[in-house]
Order: structure tokens, then C-alpha cells, then sequence
């Protein structure tokens, strides 16, 4: 009698599994199991569901002594062991309750609905305080036959008269909680390849969205723009499998890759209305068919699409939007991988920003530099050429030219690089200012290979001459001599300005790149700042010294890598 018992429960309770098992592959289920935050309106819909099962289990059960060996449990604990407490109760009251309501005043009908919602609470508490057993078949499977030989217990308790009851629990007990307990575990099971299947894919997606972002930074690195824009989403849509691609600012189309570019166009403004209130929300929007989209155009083949909005800071400043070419095309996969997109591009359009900024501060900063000393060299420089006229009318004229070439050069300030060579001939032009107004005490040396090919910073070289002419030569008295020197090394051209000036100790060595109160080194300090900021803060200036003998100041300019 148990054996055919124990057959006929587990032919009636594959039918719970599979139906469990067509439960398991609806999104509406995949989203309940997977959220973290359900909402009481969600734990309500899933006590619902799964009380339903349980009264599924009570219809598929069979009669013995006056009592019904069933697979209520197997819902109703399900529905606990994954929605909580909540929903493990709500779904033992309906099913607990409809199992009283056919038979009430039956034998077991009171001891059955009383064990129906202690097994649903067992079930929601069981998850709780055994988290890291949630999604684990063993655990679902011992809690289940735990719940199952409590329910014995209650019946043993409950119903009357006892012999009645005792007898009925000898027969069904093994049956019951070795099917029950088994039909539990299989059901976590198929909700455990959810998870998996979650993980999966989001991996996938991460791995793509990663794909995307390693081909796409490089792009938005050089600022956020129109061929840059144009130019991300062409990648996005060449790798992932949607049938449009298209990314806006607040009031226009910035760019549209793929199906519908014939009316999608670039430099539009924005008509539909479901991406102007992503713009105004702030959320996420899905399209999950034509009328959503609210495209004008008659044969326009985008079906379904995702709206994300792109942000600059706190502030909305466009969107990003993936489409497909079939209704309910957009799935989880894809709202998830748009999400990461915008992340990713929302944090781009802040650094590009940011850097576009420090340029534009480093080149206020040079600009400033150029105002502090430019007008007291040129008093300096018209002097020396007023005196020269009368007498060195010719040197006058030369002077002249050498300073109309100076500050062209300094007024035509580039902050992109220019080749050595020019620097040098503007260092020429500055130097025989100089040699002019202090004669032989200043001697300059040039060690410079003729064939050496290196592209520099513009202006980054001559302040260093100017320090090392204004702070070490013209304070000793006897003068002295400059050497500016290159040379080519394997990965960098090396560059030295050494003079025999005056030199100075460790301690003013010490404090050469302190801001505060230094205005006498405001020259070095910018040169550092920007060599460091370009090439990386193992790239500063390197400035050696000691009193009385002078001060060598090296500098690395980093080949680039062919």
C-alpha cells in the first residue's frame, strides 16, 4: 500500500513540476525571482500564484483513510522559500484555506489548513535565516521534509479521534515527505538555473558592454562631439545585434546608425515623446511597440526600443537609444547593456570635460606667464635697440629682427607640439637680445646633432634659458656661460640647460616648485606643471645645483611609440 502510494503521488506530482517547469521560463516569474526589492503589491501577486499551485497540489491528491495524500506543500513552501515570510503565509492561507473549505468538518480538514500555512511560514522564514541555502536544491530539499514531518506532527494533534489519526500518518508519512520533499527540490532547482541563466548573461553583457567601451573611450577621450558621437554609435551598432542605434543631445538627434537613418536624421530635433520624458524624468524608458516610439515615418521598420539617459553630472544632457526590428524585442539583456552604456558615457562626457577645462586653464596659466615677463624683457629689448641706433644702426636693425621673431613666436603660442628645432631658434632670438644689452659677459653654447628629430611642448624649453640667463649669469659678476644641449636616446631626447651662474643651495633647491610666495621661478614651476601633466609625474624637471659652480636643469621628452 505505501509503494503504490509513493507511485501514485509522484505520477500526480510531475504534474506540478511541470507545470512549475512552464513557470520557471515567464519573464513575469524570471523578474519576481530575480528582484531584491519586491514591492507588497508583488509579494501579494506571488502569495496568489503559488496558493494557487497549492490548491493544484489538493485537486492532484489522493483519497486514503478519509484524508487526501497530496503536493500542497510543494507550492505553498516554494512560494515561502522564495518570496519570504509574506508570500509562504499568504499562499498557505488560500491554499490551507480552499483545502478546509472542501471538506469542512473533515477528518483532517482543520489539522490540513493549520499545516498548509505553518509549512508556507516554515518555508519564508527557512530562506531567511538560512540566506546562503536560497537557491540550493539540498536545502530546499531537508527544510521540505522537515516541513513535511511537522505537518505529521499537527495531524497527530489536531485531528480526531487519534487512532484514526495515527493510523493515517503511519500510512502517508514516508510517501508524502520523501515525494513532497523531492518535488520541493527540483522546483528550487529549476528557479536556481534562473539565477545561472541571470549571471550568464549578465557576464555576457558586461563582457560586451566592456568590448564597446575599449573601442569606444578612445573616441570620446578626444572630446564629445559630432564625429566622435557619430563615430560611437557606429561601433555600438556594428557590435551588438540591434537594428538602430541613436544618440541625442536634450533637444536633437546627434547621431542614428542603422535601420530608419532615411528619416531618423542627424541634426533633427527630437519629436518623439517618449524620449523627451526619459529627458525630463531621468529614467529609463522602454518602447515595446510602433505607437510607443511614435515615429512619423509610414515605413519606418523600428519596432520596440530602450531610451537611457545620458548625464552630465546631476543633469540630463541627452540619450542613449538601442532598437529593435520586432515587437517586445527589448529584453532585460538589452536594458541592461544600455544602462551600462550610459554609465560608461555619462562618466566620458564628465572627464572629456574636465580635461578640456585643464587645458584651458594650463593655457590661461602660460598665457599669464607670457603677460608677467614679456613687458619687462621688451622694455629691456627697446632700450638696448634705442641705444644701439646711433651707433650699431645695422645690430639695431638685426636686434629688431630677432625681436619681432621672439614674440611672434610667443603671441602664436600653440599648446600642441612643435618640432625642437623651432624652439631653439626662438631661444636664439631671446638669447641675442640678451647678448646685446650684457656683451661678452653672457656666452652661449649650442650642442645640438643636426639629424636629432624630436617634437616638444611649445614654450617649454626657453623659459629654462631665460631662468638660468636672468637668475644665474647676469647676478655673478664676472657673467658666465649657458650650454644648451641635446641628445637622442633609445625612448627619449634628453634635454639640458647648464649654466656656471651663481647657483643655489639645497634648501632654495628645496622650495624651487612651491606656489606659495615663489614668484622669482613662476617660469619653471609652469614648465614642470606641464611637462608632468603631459607625460606623466616621472617626467618633471630634474634640476641639480650648488653655490658658486651653477645649476643644470634636464628634462625627458618621451618618443612616440610607432
Amino acid at each position: 500500500m505505501v509503494i503504490e502510494l509513493m507511485n501514485s503521488l509522484m505520477n500526480r506530482g510531475a504534474m506540478i513540476i511541470i507545470l512549475a517547469f512552464l513557470l520557471s521560463k515567464s519573464s513575469l516569474f524570471k523578474r519576481l525571482v530575480l528582484k531584491k526589492d519586491v514591492t507588497l503589491i508583488e509579494k501579494i501577486a506571488m502569495g496568489i500564484l503559488f496558493g494557487i499551485f497549492g490548491i493544484i497540489g489538493t485537486y492532484s491528491g489522493i483519497p486514503v483513510n478519509g484524508a487526501i495524500a497530496n503536493s500542497r506543500v510543494i507550492g505553498v513552501f516554494v512560494g515561502g522559500w522564495l518570496g519570504g515570510p509574506v508570500v509562504g503565509i499568504l499562499s498557505g492561507i488560500i491554499a490551507g484555506g480552499h483545502r478546509w473549505a472542501i471538506d469542512i468538518g473533515g477528518f483532517t480538514a482543520v489539522a490540513c489548513a493549520i499545516s498548509t500555512i505553518v509549512e508556507g511560514a516554515i518555508g519564508g522564514y527557512g530562506s531567511r535565516m538560512f540566506k546562503d541555502l536560497k537557491t540550493s536544491w539540498v536545502g530546499a530539499l531537508i527544510m521540505g521534509a522537515a516541513a513535511e514531518i511537522i505537518q505529521m506532527i499537527i495531524i497527530l494533534v489536531v485531528a480526531k479521534p487519534f487512532p484514526d489519526a495515527l493510523n493515517l500518518v503511519e500510512l502517508i508519512w514516508f510517501p508524502m515527505v520523501f515525494v513532497n520533499a523531492v518535488g520541493i527540490s527540483i522546483f528550487i532547482a529549476m528557479t536556481q538555473n534562473i539565477f545561472i541563466e541571470h549571471e550568464r548573461i549578465g557576464a555576457a553583457q558586461a563582457h560586451l558592454a566592456l568590448k564597446i567601451a575599449n573601442e569606444t573611450l578612445p573616441v570620446l577621450r578626444k572630446g564629445f562631439h559630432k564625429d566622435s558621437i557619430k563615430r560611437t554609435a557606429e561601433i555600438i551598432y556594428e557590435m551588438t545585434n540591434v537594428a538602430a542605434v541613436a544618440i541625442t543631445d536634450t533637444d536633437h538627434i546627434l547621431a542614428h546608425i542603422g535601420e530608419g537613418s532615411d528619416h531618423h536624421l542627424t541634426g533633427s530635433p527630437i519629436l518623439t515623446q517618449i524620449t523627451k520624458d526619459v529627458i525630463d524624468s531621468g529614467a529609463y524608458r522602454v518602447a515595446r511597440t510602433p505607437e510607443e516610439i511614435d515615429c512619423n515615418g509610414k515605413e519606418c521598420k523600428l519596432l520596440s526600443a530602450v531610451i537611457v539617459p545620458l548625464f552630465d553630472r546631476d543633469r540630463v544632457a541627452g540619450t542613449l537609444k538601442l532598437y529593435k526590428a520586432d515587437k517586445l524585442g527589448i529584453t532585460s539583456t538589452d536594458i541592461q547593456l544600455a544602462l551600462g552604456l550610459a554609465q560608461l558615457f555619462s562618466t566620458q562626457i564628465e572627464i572629456s570635460k574636465l580635461e578640456y577645462q585643464n587645458k584651458l586653464l594650463a593655457k590661461a596659466e602660460l598665457k599669464a606667464l607670457q603677460a608677467q615677463i614679456n613687458p619687462h624683457f621688451l622694455f629691456n629689448a627697446l632700450n638696448t635697440i634705442a641705444s644701439f641706433i646711433r651707433t650699431k644702426p645695422e645690430e639695431a636693425r638685426a636686434l629688431i629682427i630677432h625681436l619681432s621673431d621672439y614674440f611672434r613666436q610667443s603671441l602664436q603660442f600653440t599648446s600642441g607640439d612643435i618640432d625642437l628645432m623651432r624652439e631653439i631658434k626662438n631661444i636664439e632670438s631671446y638669447l641675442a637680445l640678451e647678448r646685446a644689452r650684457f656683451g661678452e659677459k653672457l656666452k652661449i653654447i649650442y650642442e645640438i646633432p643636426e639629424n636629432i628629430t624630436c617634437v616638444i611642448p611649445s614654450l617649454i624649453l626657453q623659459p629654462v634659458v631665460e631662468n638660468a640667463v636672468k637668475h644665474g649669469i647676469f647676478n655673478k659678476v664676472e657673467g658666465g656661460t649657458v650650454i644648451i644641449r641635446a641628445s637622442d636616446n633609445k625612448d627619449y631626447v634628453e634635454l639640458v640647460v647648464e649654466d656656471d651662474g651663481i647657483g643655489m643651495d639645497h634648501s632654495k633647491l628645496q622650495c624651487l616648485f612651491r606656489e606659495e610666495g615663489n614668484t622669482n621661478h613662476i617660469g619653471l614651476m609652469n614648465v614642470n606643471k606641464r611637462l608632468k601633466t603631459k607625460y606623466g609625474a616621472e617626467y618633471g624637471l630634474n634640476i641639480g645645483s650648488q653655490v658658486g659652480i651653477g645649476t643644470k636643469v634636464t628634462m625627458k621628452i618621451p618618443k612616440e611609440k610607432q
